[in-house]
């Protein structure tokens, strides 16, 4: 490089030229020269032709050619050392050789020699573009003064003006432009100047001690009508204010139109025109300026914007307005739109339209106003004629009044659109307007808009539909209600809903009711309703109305008069619409509010009345019948041009009421109205197609599918759904790629990090979609009944593809087959144990697994073989992730009890000497240490004394009520008081007498007296279900544990429950999983068999039965067909439902934080009662449920729910964030929980829902006719 030719400088040159000309876009879009030097820098990581450039090629090369051999030498000099013993990773080896070369002589004259070289080049290149720049300069001077006597009108821009010169500007200089723009001087002088300001900074021009000189100059020059001088926005809005009130202007009147081949009017059109483009600029710099800056266009904008002429008697000969111009070319008003964003500018406008310049909201408003009393009094025909100009394309340049008329008020209805979006902009309002007594409220401006929808013509000028009223006013109230702040305060009030259902109840009525509304006008009616359905308030606001608990008769809320009009809409009762091409689209309008609405609890209590799940499964049923019509594509042709539009719109419309049936799903009950329709199977099977393309099912569902997972998977029918529609497999082959396998693309050039947390974060979202599924019902139906494949050989291509696949491969390890067909064995086991614990929380899924897999036994067997030998006589365990975890899992499954009785050992190393103190073991018994001191708070004598005084004083009355509600208080009162006493052999006797009086009082009675006749002898022989036989041995384990049982209460369980399954089968079919509520009332009985069948016989006349004892209603003769048909128990469907509905309105934050979790509160909740809070409470906490149930009423099941999710809330919020609340509400106890210290509250939901609660589950039975 020492000899540097002409040729080599050429040569480079035209590299840096073509490595410019690449990057030009990027630089150019740079905001500041520091940005383009950063984007220079990074190019190597933006630019994938970066190492194509040639430039690029050349500096490799060089470098090769000075460095490479002294970089081999210092390769091959530390390849040695390893060698030698020194073992240097990769990465240090490479940064140890950069750092020597970087400090080596070599490299220091190399940058040296290429420093000088570049200056020479860049040099080169800076002192021909200067020329270039000067030559160019020369030309356009040549061209202008050759072209001045004939400028051409239509350059009126400013675009010529350049803000990337360099210019310096300063007072001498100001004073010479000065000069030169004087009057006198020719216009080319003048023009001339005007080009050198234009390429200074505006910052120094505006802030310079001659602007107001400049200003008045500019000013004049504006009354030139050579366009070249319009550049500065105030002076141009002062000229055009001058020139709209100056007489000698020749400004059309409203009855001539404007006609744009009009010089004078084309002139001025084009002023305002730049004015515009101005406006919508200003915004992205003005707040590199002074504020007095942005002030100044605001207001001389506003100042424009408010002249008015003075207005003849004849509105005809009315002389238009600066914002009649202003319309026509901005009818949008973006300008303000871009004017309203920012905060910094927003204040300013808000503030000169509420102090000087309301009048142009005024204007405005009247112009609306203005415009539907025209609309509202025009006939039919006169509609027609008035939108005839629209389609005479002869009429280009030239608007009419009425035209005019059109297109302000478009601009009128965006610029309070805009307005209203922000307080301080609806503070503006009422408004006054002439000729009209009341002011203009924002409700009467609400309900301007809203009677437009139906009530305007199509548009008159404008083809697209885009600038019709109806689309136009639906575009704002669309964006009214995205602003949640804004729906409540403009659209969720009786009057704007009364105007939104207006044409609904003219067509109700018939046709001659509603001759304006069209289908648009209903879908765009619809779309509006379905907006605001989707805020909280304005769901309210539809079902209940404004005076929710106001006791006067009322007309039918939105929510019923809407689903009144859905319901004939799909039964096709509304004849208007049946011959049109959009009736299907309003009808899936009007459904689209309708899923708003019942796929809430309290909208679907609203509507179930109208059987909506009916209507729209019958219409599915007959729309997917002529889908089925619809030919198969021909190979070969194009598939959409080969199906007719009418069959993709059948298509189309089946797939959305499945949609709409789908959502059914995401309440308790609303799943139940589901299964009854029949078409569960294809609605799941849709959810998936639509899961399996990544897309929504729907704009509620802004949290994916998990909830309504959730839902699904908590029945039996829905489990099954899920498996046979493809998802289970597709959640388990992802789990697997997760798990297992990885993406293939990336783990050579980024290998896979090594997991620090038990379940890697990439399996995370499987892991708890997985916890979501696994129900009982679901685990009895995708896992009950089949063996586990435990095959002699796993190919490791082999993917799991059900559940047992995964209880086989990731859970139980108990042959080296399964280990070896593992990639990340530990990774993955940890992984299958971490689910078994948290399926093995639910008490039956946990029995059944042991019966089926012996889930225990193989884990005692693992820890076995992870011991070492450490003498003859003595075995270690070893301490890792696995036996630590497998620890964990088997006090959990063999220990019952709740937060105070048991202590689960954790799953985390502590720091010490000693990192895991606990003790593991391989063999029953269990050590001692997990077993808690404080075995329970068991009532002694005293206690027991106590409880018996209060029982004499409940002395039978002569008035059976008298005497229930005296024991209620009663009990309540001792609940507060001394709850600790409530419990022993006195709960028992109360509970006793409590049950037998209402079960001898026929109005206490809600199911017949069934007659029993069996003996121990007739049962004896009876076998019960492994499942049952293992939780009899559970129960009388922690019954002893309890000191409740003694020997010989096995028997005395089993007894028991043969007779129950005897006595129950008379009224219904089996129940699959064990009796919790029968095993925790016999250990309340201390284990006496006879006293607990007794009590139960009585106890199954009450309601409360049918809530507490899950056996009893499971697929009952008194419960309706198609509820015994779908499997559903009425816990679930009705209590768990009303848990959901109130969770909502009583702990909303904690609802919020499930259904952003991706979690339904009915399924842990189901699981809960299912078991009677079992390892969740304990024991005493449990009596206390039972009985708060049996003698206050079964609707306190969903209170104690209730007050559980309040007493969890800071929990709950918080394992939101760390995103396992799933895993939290099934795996840990409820720590400080005593539904004695929420009695209280759980009295003021009484008083607020016991009504609504009570009769639904009285409903539940069918009702003899």
């Amino acid at each position: 490089m020492a000899h540097f030719s002409g040729e080599d400088q050429a040569m480079l040159q035209a590299m840096v030229r073509q490595l410019f000309h690449s990057v030009k876009e990027k630089i150019t879009g740079a905001p500041s020269l520091e940005c383009a030097e950063e984007i220079l820098l990074h190019l190597e990581e933006t630019d994938e032709n970066f190492h194509n450039y040639e430039f690029v090629k050349y500096l490799r090369q060089h470098i090769c050619n000075t460095l490479g051999s002294m970089i081999e030498e210092e390769m091959e000099k530390w390849t040695s050392n390893q060698n030698q013993g020194e073992e240097f990773g990769y990465d240090t080896v490479v940064q140890r050789v950069t750092k020597r070369t970087q400090e080596s002589k070599e490299y220091k004259e190399m940058m040296h020699s290429l420093k000088n070289i570049m200056m020479i080049v860049v040099e080169s290149m800076i002192n021909k573009f200067e020329e270039d720049e000067i030559r160019s300069q020369e030309r356009h001077r040549k061209i202008q003064k050759e072209k001045s006597s004939s400028y051409c009108t239509d350059n009126c821009s400013d675009s010529d003006s350049s803000f990337n010169q360099s210019y310096k500007f300063c007072q001498g200089k100001l004073q010479l432009i000065l000069d030169q723009l004087d009057p006198g001087q020719p216009k080319e002088v003048r023009y001339e100047a005007l080009q050198t300001l234009c390429s200074a900074p505006p910052s120094d021009v505006l802030n310079c001690e001659n602007w107001t000189t400049l200003c008045e100059k500019l000013t004049v020059f504006l009354s030139d009508p050579d366009p070249v001088f319009s550049f500065f926005y105030h002076s141009r809005t002062k000229y055009l204010e001058l020139y709209f009130l100056s007489r000698e202007s020749h400004i059309p009147t409203l009855s001539t139109g404007i006609d744009i081949t009009n010089p004078n009017v084309n002139r001025l059109l084009k002023k305002v025109r730049l004015l515009n483009e101005y406006q919508k600029e200003a915004p992205s710099f003005w707040i590199r300026h002074p504020e007095k800056y942005m002030e100044e266009i605001v207001e001389s904008t506003f100042s424009l914007l408010s002249v008015k002429h003075d207005q003849s008697h004849l509105v005809s000969q009315k002389i238009l307005d600066p914002i009649y111009f202003l319309a026509l070319i901005d009818t949008k008003a973006v300008w303000f739109k871009k004017w309203m964003h920012a905060y910094y500018s927003r204040t300013t406008v808000l503030r000169l339209l509420e102090k000087k310049y309301k009048s142009l909201i005024t204007a405005a408003v009247q112009q609306c106003v203005q415009y539907f009393e025209l609309c509202e009094t025009m006939k039919a025909n006169e509609i027609l004629r008035y939108s005839k100009p629209c389609g005479n394309k002869q009429k280009t340049f030239y608007y009419s009044g009425q035209e005019l008329q059109y297109i302000y008020f478009i601009h009128s209805l965006s610029l309070l659109g805009r307005l209203l979006i922000y307080i301080q902009g609806r503070k503006l309002f009422p408004i006054k307007l002439k000729n009209r007594k009341d002011l203009v409220s924002l409700t009467d401006l609400l309900v301007l808009f809203t009677q437009l929808i139906y009530y305007s013509p199509s548009c008159p000028k404008m083809t697209s539909s885009n600038y019709s009223p109806a689309s136009m006013v639906t575009e704002v109230l669309r964006i009214l209600c995205d602003q949640k702040e804004c729906a409540v305060e403009c659209l969720c009030n009786n009057i704007v809903i009364e105007a939104l259902l207006q044409p609904i109840h003219n067509l109700m009525k018939g046709a001659k009711a509603a001759p304006y509304c069209s289908e648009t006008a209903l879908i765009h009616i619809a779309d509006i309703l379905a907006r605001i359905a989707s805020v909280e308030e304005g769901l309210t606001l539809l079902l209940y109305g404004e005076n929710m608990n106001s006791s006067e008769e009322k007309s039918p809320t939105g929510a019923h008069i809407i689903a009144q009009f859905l319901k004939k809409l799909l039964d096709e009762d509304i004849s208007v619409f049946s011959e049109s091409e959009m009736f299907p689209v309003v009808k899936g309008a009007f459904t689209s509010v309708c899923r708003h609405i019942y796929g809430t609890c309290e909208g679907l209590q609203v509507l179930i009345s109208y059987s909506l799940h009916e209507s729209i499964a019958k219409a599915w049923k007959k729309t997917s019948l002529l889908s089925e019509r619809i030919p198969t594509p021909i190979e070969g042709s194009d598939s959409v041009s080969s199906i007719s539009q009418g069959s993709q719109n059948i298509m189309a419309w089946e797939e959305n009421l499945l949609d709409d049936l789908l959502n059914f799903a995401a309440t308790p009950k609303g799943l139940l109205l589901l299964q009854r329709t029949g078409s569960i199977n294809e609605c799941v099977t849709f959810m998936f197609n639509r899961y399996a393309k990544k897309l929504q099912t729907s704009r509620p569902k802004r949290f994916g599918y998990g909830v309504l997972v959730t839902q699904v998977a908590s029945t039996a029918a829905g489990a099954i759904a899920l498996q046979s529609s493809g998802f289970i497999n597709s959640l388990i082959t992802e789990l697997w790629a997760n798990l297992e396998c990885g993406r293939d693309d990336v783990r050579v050039t980024h290998p896979r990090s090594t997991p620090v947390d038990p379940i890697d974060r990439s399996c995370q979202k499987s892991f708890l979609a997985l916890v979501n599924l696994l129900s009982y019902p679901a685990v009895y139906e995708l896992v009950g009944n089949q063996g586990l494949p435990n095959k002699a050989e796993y190919s490791l291509r082999e993917v799991p593809t059900c559940i047992v696949d995964i209880i086989d491969r990731l859970v139980i390890l108990n042959s080296e087959a399964k280990i070896r067909s593992l990639f990340n064995c530990e990774q993955s086991h940890v992984f299958g144990l971490r689910l078994l614990s948290v399926v093995c929380c639910n008490l039956d899924s946990l029995l059944l697994l042991e019966a089926q897999y012996g889930v225990s036994e193989m884990l005692l067997t693992a820890q076995e073989e992870n011991t070492v030998e450490t003498s003859e006589s003595h075995r270690e365990f070893i301490i890792d992730s696995l036996s630590v975890e497998r620890n964990h899992v088997l006090v959990r499954i063999n220990l019952i009890g709740g937060p105070m009785e048991r202590m689960l050992p954790p799953r985390i190393l502590e720091k010490g000497h000693d990192p895991y103190p606990w003790p593991m073991f391989s063999s029953y018994p269990l050590p001692k240490c997990y077993l808690s001191d404080c075995v329970t708070r068991n009532a002694d004598l005293k206690q027991d004394n106590d409880l018996g005084k209060l029982l004499l004083r409940f002395k039978t009355s002569n008035k059976q009520t008298e005497w229930v509600e005296n024991c209620r208080r009663q009990f309540c009162k001792m609940m507060k008081a001394k709850p600790d006493i409530i419990s022993g052999g006195a709960l028992i006797e109360l509970l006793e007498k409590f049950v037998l009086h209402l079960s001898e009082s026929p109005s206490e009675c809600f199911f017949p007296p069934v007659e029993y006749t069996a003996t121990d002898a007739n049962v004896k022989n009876e076998s019960l279900s492994s499942v049952q036989q293992l939780g009899i041995k559970m129960t009388v384990r922690y019954g002893k544990f309890l000191k409740l049982l003694k020997d010989g209460a096995e028997d005395d369980l089993t007894l028991v429950l043969k007779h129950c399954e005897r006595f129950l089968k008379q009224q219904q079919g089996s129940y699959t999983g064990h009796d919790w509520f029968v095993s925790s009332l016999f250990m309340m009985m201390l284990g006496d068999k006879e006293k607990t069948f007794r009590f139960l016989q009585r106890f199954s006349r009450l309601l409360t039965s049918a809530f507490l004892w899950l056996p009893r209603l499971h697929i009952s003769r008194y419960l309706p067909m198609d509820t015994v048909e779908s499997g559903i128990h009425p816990v679930y469907f009705c209590s768990t439902h009303y848990i959901e509905m109130l969770l909502k309105a009583e702990v909303p934050l904690v609802f919020s934080a499930f259904h952003m979790s991706g979690f339904a509160p009915s399924q842990v909740c189901l699981q809960w009662i299912t078991q009677c809070f079992w390892n969740y409470l304990d024991w005493i906490e449990i009596c206390h449920y039972i009985a708060t149930c049996v003698f206050l009423g079964p609707d306190y099941q969903v209170y104690i729910c209730i007050a559980i999710f309040k007493h969890l809330q800071q929990d709950i919020l918080q394992h939101t964030q760390t995103q396992d609340l799933q895993v939290f509400l099934k795996e840990e106890a409820l720590q400080g929980f005593r539904v004695s210290a929420y009695l209280e509250y759980m009295e003021i939901l009484e008083q607020n829902y016991r009504p609504v609660l009570l009769r639904d589950m009285q409903n539940i039975r069918v009702q003899s006719t």
